[in-house]
């Protein structure tokens, strides 16, 4: 019974993740024009995540499966609690329309589990957060740079391609950029499957890279418009740098085994563009400041809710339990507090009075 509620699990986060995905990978093409229906747009995405996940997910699903934590803590018990902890975090930034990494969430839920039971690979752990800081930093400077330098030389699309030849590479960048998703994310849905030997690596990639794809047709409207036209508005010639730079990274990234947030490195040189044309008031717009505070909290989200459903379900320890839930409520009644003062000011401010 576990072990049909851990794939169900699985496939629903797969779904979850081409939900997310799908803006990372082809939000770019649809934004600047080169593509002009979101189904289209979609169905792309989910042939190159397919095709990317089956050639060449093997790596990274080895290291989500083994390569944080010891295998042999890896229980059917323990693989429902990562992936509900990942699903879930990841099922309310897609119910927000907000691109979320779909490695932080599931990195977090592995290490939730780790620390509960004090057994943590901490190097590989170390290095997995600096990829995730330095990678998408790279992406932005790139495309902070190489704007600039088309700005300096005005160079413009009218003098750089003909307008067919650059609509065609900007879909074939974000196709390749869903090809990297494939590579890198079918693995967060699958491996703790493979880890608990439930599914082998090669079917766990062809059966995750299916459902991912399926999420991306069903469920990545809202990330796709958001990735695409709500942060700022791009050329073609910038989309391709955006898709090509991501796609780029994230299939090194993926050739050596490492998780890394596509969506992140894709929004990072989206936000680079921003500035180099339009300066800092980019981080102005919600938006972004949304987008920013979910990159923080996602993965402690899934970090801590898996290690409260270790110590409820598999070692019972109350103490801990209250603990916990003292400090959630706790955090949620100090968040409740400065909203209501934030109001009483800004009524304060309008109307001239107060409470």
């Amino acid at each position: 019974m576990l072990e049909i509620i851990a794939i169900v699990i699985s496939f629903f986060f797969a779904m979850n993740i081409g939900a997310s995905g799908a803006a990372a990978s082809m939000g770019v093409a649809y934004g600047s024009g080169a593509i002009l229906r979101p189904r289209n747009a979609l169905i792309l995405c989910a042939l190159g995540i397919i095709l990317g996940a089956v050639i060449g997910g093997g790596e990274v699903v080895k290291t989500i499966s083994s390569g944080i934590i010891p295998s042999s803590l890896i229980s059917i018990k323990i693989v429902v609690i990562i992936l509900f902890s990942a699903t879930f975090s990841l099922f309310l930034a897609n119910l927000l329309g907000i691109p979320l990494s779909t490695s932080e969430v599931t990195v977090g839920s592995v290490v939730g589990v780790g620390i509960a039971n004090q057994a943590l690979y901490e190097n590989n752990l170390f290095w997995i957060v600096f990829y995730w800081v330095i990678i998408p930093i790279i992406a932005f400077g790139i495309a902070f740079i190489f704007i600039k330098i088309l700005h300096y030389f005005k160079i413009t699309e009218k003098y750089a391609f003909q307008g067919k030849i650059i609509t065609y590479l900007l879909i074939f960048a974000g196709f390749f950029e869903a090809f990297s998703a494939g590579m890198n994310n079918v693995a967060n849905a699958v491996g703790p499957l493979v880890s608990a030997e439930i599914l082998s690596v090669s079917k766990g990639t062809l059966i995750g890279g299916l459902f991912v794809a399926l999420g991306a047709l069903l469920l990545g409207r809202r990330v796709l418009e958001t990735n695409g036209k709500k942060i700022t508005s791009f050329s073609k010639i910038e989309g391709i740098l955006i898709s090509s730079t991501g796609a780029t990274l994230v299939t090194i990234a993926s050739i050596f085994g490492i998780p890394v947030p596509l969506t992140q490195i894709t929004t990072s040189s989206i936000l680079g563009i921003g500035i180099a044309k339009s300066g800092t008031n980019v981080f102005q717009q919600k938006i972004v400041k949304n987008m920013l505070m979910v990159w923080l909290i996602s993965p402690l989200i899934s970090l801590t809710m898996s290690y409260f459903l270790v110590k409820l379900f598999i070692e019972a320890d109350l103490y801990t339990i209250f603990v916990l839930a003292s400090l959630l409520l706790a955090t949620v009644g100090a968040l409740s507090l400065m909203k209501a003062s934030k109001q009483e000011r800004s009524t304060v401010h309008e109307e001239g009075g107060g409470i």
